[in-house]
C-alpha cells in the first residue's frame, strides 16, 4: 500500500473479471477515496499471490481460499459460482481419463478448483502436469498430455481445435451434490481491517452491479484483455459465469461453498 486508502487489487485477464472490475477501476462508478493498483495476472499466479500474502485484494480459486482463510476474508460479491459452468476435461480423442499416469493429464494451476475437481473425481490426490490455463490446448494437440482439465474461454475453443470432451467436472459436481460450483471468489486481507473491507466489498457490489445494468460499457476493457476476441465467445463467457451469485453468493452459495470445503478437506487427507 502506498497510502491507507490505495490497495493492491490482482483479477485475470479473462472477461468474467475485467467485467466485474472495470466500473471500480474505471471510474464508472463512485469509489469513494479507495484507489486500487491493478495488477492482471493467470489465475495460478493470483492464487500464489494470496498464499505467499503478497496482494490485499485479489480472485482466486476457491481451492485456495481453503489454504488462506485465515489470512484473507471472502468477499460476498465478485465470485464465479453456478451451474453449468465447471472446468471440463477433453482429449484428443475419447478415452478413459482414470487409466492415465498423472503426469499425463494437464491442469490449470496445482491450486486451482479445477484441480481440486479433478481429485475429486479420481477419489484421490494427484500429481498432474500444470500449464498457464490457455496453453492446455496446445499442449494436448502437440501431445505433451494425453487428457487436460480446461477452464474459462477455452471451454469455447477446444471443439473447433478438433478436440473432444471426455468428462464434464461441473456435472460431476452438481449430480454428486446437488448445489451450484463455487469456482472463483474475491478476498481481501483480514489486517486491512473492518472498515476498509467494508468499503472495498460494497465498492465492488456496485461495480458487479453496473457491469450488469450497462454491459456495453464495460467491452472495450474486457476486449483490451480477452484471449479470445470474438465477441460471441467473450458474451457466453460473461454470461457464463455472471449471475446473481456474483452480485451476492447468499444462503445457497454460502452451502457450496462449505460443501467444497468438507469434500476438499476429505480428498487432501486421502491417501495418493
Amino acid at each position: 500500500m502506498t497510502n491507507v486508502n490505495s490497495y493492491s487489487l490482482g483479477f485475470s485477464s479473462c472477461p468474467n473479471d475485467t467485467f466485474i472490475f472495470d466500473a471500480m477501476i474505471n471510474g464508472k462508478i463512485d469509489a469513494g477515496d479507495l484507489h486500487f493498483e491493478v495488477k492482471i495476472e493467470d489465475v495460478e499466479s493470483l492464487n500464489r499471490h494470496a498464499l505467499s500474502g503478497t496482494m490485499d485484494v485479489l480472485k482466486i480459486s476457491y481451492h485456495t481460499l481453503l489454504h488462506v482463510k485465515n489470512e484473507y476474508t471472502l468477499l460476498h460479491s465478485g465470485s464465479a459460482l453456478g451451474h453449468g459452468c465447471g472446468p471440463l476435461i477433453i482429449a484428443r480423442t475419447p478415452l478413459d481419463i482414470r487409466v492415465l499416469d498423472d503426469n499425463r493429464i494437464g491442469i490449470p494451476g496445482k491450486y486451482t478448483t479445477a484441480n481440486l475437481l479433478l481429485q475429486l473425481y479420481y477419489g484421490k490426490p494427484l500429481s498432474a502436469r500444470t500449464y498457464v490455463f490457455s496453453d492446455i490446448e496446445e499442449a494436448l494437440l502437440d501431445s505433451e498430455i494425453d487428457a487436460g482439465v480446461i477452464i474459462h474461454e477455452n471451454r469455447f475453443t477446444y471443439e473447433s481445435k478438433g478436440l473432444v470432451k471426455i468428462v464434464d467436472l461441473g456435472e460431476f459436481w452438481e449430480t454428486g451434490f446437488g448445489l451450484p460450483l463455487p469456482l472463483g471468489c474475491i478476498v481481501a486481507k483480514k489486517t486491512l481491517g473492518t472498515p476498509a473491507i467494508q468499503a472495498i466489498e460494497y465498492t465492488l457490489r456496485k461495480s458487479v452491479q453496473f457491469a450488469m445494468d450497462h454491459p456495453g460499457e464495460t467491452m472495450g476493457f474486457v476486449k483490451k484483455h480477452a484471449q479470445e476476441l470474438n465477441d460471441d465467445i467473450i458474451k457466453k463467457h460473461i454470461d457464463l459465469y455472471v449471475n446473481g451469485y456474483t452480485l451476492d453468493i447468499g444462503t445457497i452459495g454460502q452451502k457450496a461453498i462449505e460443501c467444497l470445503n468438507r469434500q476438499a478437506s476429505a480428498i487432501l487427507a486421502a491417501p495418493a
